[in-house]
């Protein structure tokens, strides 16, 4: 029997459910982020920006949505490509493995865009449901699992996602344990904004005083966050505004997804791309941090399913991030025969972690001293543990 959705009672209870919730979020591995049937720009712009938050995580996410989607929305859908994050518009059919799924904006549980597929996983009790929703109205009903719901009186429920984002990022061992250098990128800025501007037409549908202090608060941090991460004035006036800003960014990624694709080597196992510490600052001159680091994750899943085998990203990162050489190795799906975590071990490397897919580590810059062969040194011992 669903209940009727209501306002989270006090802070301290609010805080309990976000604590759940995060903490959901970086132990549990894969991820299915569902929202309602004909989703609007909240509705995606929420799911998009949970998926982006898990990105920063390294964790598994698809997204699953409805087959037809609204040619301004498609800018979000595309931020999820570089970013590791599957869209399947479809989802007849499961990966196994799914341990957690989040349901974005979606008022009641006969709302849910969901095949049978979805609607089987959602049946099970191992299965968490995680609900993050705005929707307070009488036929309202709660579709997640109790103390796992973030449902709550918002201008919209990426509003709420950011609300999320802000507490994550108070989460030092989160934040460590993930290596996560920004929370609030330009893409989740971006993405949180489109949803609550879409939600409220620029402010003008406001509820209440809260609703407006809510909205008020977040636009104009998300604003500011934009501020210092653009030299353009930030303060958008209309949706077609956000839209092309989202399409700018859009296309930054493609342009460098395709100029590291066409650098890439490949050994007998190994796929990679390495930027040595001139062509990383080359980089950086040209695109933004967080672009280098979404792309580098996009391209770390194609060249593993390239090689059949295993990919390798390395990059030096910018040096008002940290004073680090970042690399990434992923598995391809296809490919089981080794585990990740080994290599780690086989190069006496510290400073790293995962799991038996996907591994990421990191070398201070002072330790490089031939950064080619270092990269030659990795893969060399990769080979050998796979041949061995």
């Amino acid at each position: 029997m669903y209940m009727q959705k209501h306002e989270i009672a006090t802070i301290a209870e609010k805080n309990r459910v976000v604590t759940r919730i995060l903490d959901a979020f970086a132990q549990r591995h894969s991820f299915l982020i569902i929202g309602h049937q004909s989703p609007d720009e909240d509705c995606i712009a929420s799911m998009v920006a949970v998926g982006l938050l898990l990105s920063k995580m390294q964790k598994r996410v698809l997204i699953c949505t409805a087959t037809e989607i609204p040619v301004h929305f498609r800018y979000l859908l595309e931020i999820c490509r570089f970013n590791s994050i599957e869209v399947n518009t479809n989802c007849d059919r499961l990966k196994d493995g799914i341990d957690t799924v989040v349901i974005c904006d979606t008022p009641k549980p006969s709302m849910i865009e969901a095949s049978p597929a979805i609607q089987r996983l959602l049946s099970r009790t191992d299965v968490v449901k995680v609900e993050i929703d705005h929707h307070l109205d009488a036929d309202s009903k709660y579709a997640g699992n109790d103390g796992y719901c973030l449902v709550d009186a918002a201008s919209s429920a990426s509003e709420l996602v950011g609300y999320l984002g802000c507490k994550m990022s108070s989460r030092k061992d989160i934040v460590r344990r993930f290596d996560i250098h920004d929370i609030f990128s330009r893409n989740i800025v971006l993405t949180i904004l489109t949803g609550i501007v879409g939600d409220t037409q620029m402010g003008k549908i406001i509820k209440s005083k809260r609703e407006r202090r809510f909205y008020d608060t977040f636009s104009g941090m998300f604003n500011r966050l934009l501020a210092e991460k653009t030299t353009k004035q930030t303060n958008f006036n209309n949706m077609e505004q956000v839209y092309t800003e989202l399409r700018s960014l859009s296309a930054s990624q493609e342009e460098l997804y395709n100029e590291l694709v066409e650098a890439r080597r490949c050994s007998p196992s190994v796929c990679y791309t390495v930027l040595d510490e001139a062509a990383s600052q080359n980089v950086y001159s040209r695109f933004e941090l967080d672009t280098v680091i979404s792309v580098a994750r996009a391209i770390a899943d194609e060249l593993a399913e390239e090689s059949g085998k295993l990919s390798m990203v390395a990059y030096y990162d910018h040096a008002n991030a940290s004073a680090l050489v970042q690399f990434r190795m992923r598995r391809s799906r296809s490919y089981h025969d080794i585990d990740l975590r080994k290599l780690l071990e086989d190069l006496q490397i510290e400073n790293g972690g995962g799991h038996e897919g996907a591994i990421g580590f990191r070398v201070p810059k002072t330790e490089v001293k031939d950064f080619s062969a270092l990269v030659q040194r990795i893969i060399d011992q990769t080979e050998a543990r796979i041949s061995g």
